[in-house]
């Protein structure tokens, strides 16, 4: 056996001794070997739906049972033979049916992973080294828009282009400040804190949660009055899947003006790249926060020469007109040279459209946004990296961080996202999600591996030996004790082992900072005490 491999078989070997549960703590009826036919017996035997048993759940047995996991798996580099499948896959439409999921799962000894949509980057959703039932949310997508109260009731596996759709369906002046991506599910989304593009205006998506329909490890629905305010702190930033099951939000609408402003700035560094995105890292989380300017950076070859320079694309939203943006940036950020011309003016829904990277515009029929067939999904291959920076780096970090990415073969992206604004008047305990006062941008990096048949070949495995790399590279630069990480974009790199507060700690204060993740660990033990709920990186037990 390989080193590597030895490793991962150790690796394995540890995770399930930390999250081990003993199955008679969960039912004095359990099997000792977990049964995809017992399971399905039991669904039979607590249920009179015989359509729940026939249309809805899934077994290695259907001949559509890969196609339904292959559709649910967003990124690619998992779809492959080695990565551990469910036992069975359930797509409830109700929440009766995930009170019998739930019954069944703990009675015949699997564990259980929920999926809502979204990223997942680990896979963490649709994989575990375990036998596991995989409770898809995909059916339960309904979306209720209150105008008049300014909320809206969306259920967990609604995507986020669902709902930008909905709200537009009712009205242009309210929306909801959540992520760029269409095909993020609310559910994950909310539970790991959720920042987009109005994050400078209004916080974070779980910052605007007024309430939650909630089950837990005993199959009783709770909301917000009955669960208590420290699970609902809980479920806004911590992992809700370490808890229970997220049924439906309620969330509280924004203001947003019938027109917003979009634009498009790409620069290189033969056009002073460097010295404007210098500057950007003092103007962005300081500007006016009806303005959001993220940036996508990466290198590439000169006109087919074997030459490399790095691009920047400025993407800018503002929340209003062009003749107010103009003078705003002429003030603080004359060097982007944002210029009339370049300048489109748009409702909300449609500059989620523009922002969404999935190469539409203005012009495209604002229905896409709840056509998830409409979405490109070879775009989410990739291996990425999350961080945030509390001070600009300097003109000549800048250049050695170019001069580092010039050593990949161009597969490469860093996305950054300002903060500032609103988060600045959030403690880090608001929520769990810590990352607020005092963060200049948030940044993102990877590598895409879109191009190659899978995460194994030569290339695939040298771009993700780089990333790997580039992130260490990064140290200096970005934030410390604790060098913060985004839960939404999961990394086992960070590790998984979860025995002891020391072990744990290695990856969870760097999601949730210390004190968080220690009320995250007390709120646990109370919920969720025999830890039914758990995957790697979930909340411990100790």
């Amino acid at each position: 056996m390989k080193k590597s491999e030895l490793s991962s078989f150790v690796f394995i070997l540890v995770l399930i001794h930390c999250f081990f549960v003993s199955r008679g703590a969960l039912s004095p009826n359990v099997d000792d070997t977990p049964s995809s036919e017992d399971f399905i017996g039991c669904l039979q035997s607590n249920s009179n739906n015989g359509t729940f048993i026939s249309q809805l759940v899934y077994t290695p047995l259907n001949s559509s049972f890969r196609s339904i996991w292959e559709a649910r798996v967003n990124n690619l580099r998992f779809i492959k033979p080695s990565t551990p499948r469910p036992s069975v896959i359930v797509t409830p439409v109700n929440e009766t049916q995930i009170q019998t999921v739930l019954f069944c799962t703990k009675k015949h000894g699997y564990e259980i992973r929920i999926r809502s949509g979204g990223h997942d980057f680990e896979a963490l959703s649709s994989s575990a080294a375990v036998p596991f039932v995989m409770l898809d949310l995909v059916n339960m997508k309904s979306i209720d828009v209150d105008v008049g109260n300014r909320t809206a009731w969306v259920q967990a596996g609604a995507l986020l282009g669902e709902l930008y759709y909905s709200i537009s369906q009712k009205t242009n002046t309210l929306y909801f400040p959540a992520g760029g991506c269409p095909t993020v599910g609310v559910g994950g989304y909310l539970s790991g804190g959720g920042y987009g593009n109005l994050v400078r205006k209004y916080g974070t998506g779980a910052d605007n949660v007024v309430d939650a329909r909630f089950m837990d490890a005993n199959g009783n629905i709770l909301d917000r009055n009955s669960m208590g305010e420290d699970l609902f702190w809980a479920l806004r930033g911590g992992g809700a899947s370490s808890f229970g099951i997220v049924l439906a939000w309620k969330l509280q609408l924004v203001p947003v003006p019938h027109i917003v402003t979009y634009f498009k700035v790409n620069i290189t560094l033969e056009e002073n790249a460097t010295d404007i995105f210098y500057k950007y890292q003092y103007v962005a989380p300081n500007i006016h926060p009806d303005l959001l300017i993220r940036v996508q950076i990466f290198s590439e070859n000169i006109h087919n020469t074997s030459k490399k320079t790095i691009r920047m694309l400025f993407e800018g939203l503002y929340l209003g007109k062009i003749d107010a943006l103009l003078p705003l940036m002429a003030k603080n950020f004359p060097e982007l040279k944002v210029r009339r011309e370049i300048c489109e003016e748009m409702t909300m829904v449609q500059s989620s459209l523009v922002l969404g990277d999935q190469g539409f515009t203005s012009s495209t029929p604002t229905e896409v946004l709840a056509n998830q067939s409409a979405i490109v999904r070879r775009a989410w291959n990739y291996k990425h990296k999350s961080g945030y920076v509390r001070t600009p780096i300097p003109k000549s970090g800048l250049k050695r961080i170019w001069r580092k990415m010039f050593e990949n073969d161009g597969s490469e992206i860093m996305i950054m996202y300002p903060f500032g604004g609103k988060m600045e008047e959030y403690s880090d305990t608001e929520t769990p999600y810590p990352h607020r006062a005092g963060v200049l941008y948030q940044l993102l990096k990877g590598v895409n591996l879109a191009d190659q048949t899978s995460d194994t070949t030569p290339v695939s495995l040298r771009r993700i030996d780089w990333v790997r790399g580039f992130d260490k590279f990064l140290e200096p630069y970005v934030s410390k004790n604790p060098r913060e990480a985004y839960l939404n974009y999961n990394d086992l790199d960070l590790g998984v082992g979860s025995c002891s507060y020391e072990e744990a700690s290695v990856w969870g204060e760097r999601y949730w900072k210390r004190d968080n993740f220690k009320k995250l660990i007390r709120i646990k033990a109370e919920v969720d005490p025999e830890n039914f709920f758990r995957r790697p990186q979930s909340i411990p037990v100790f």
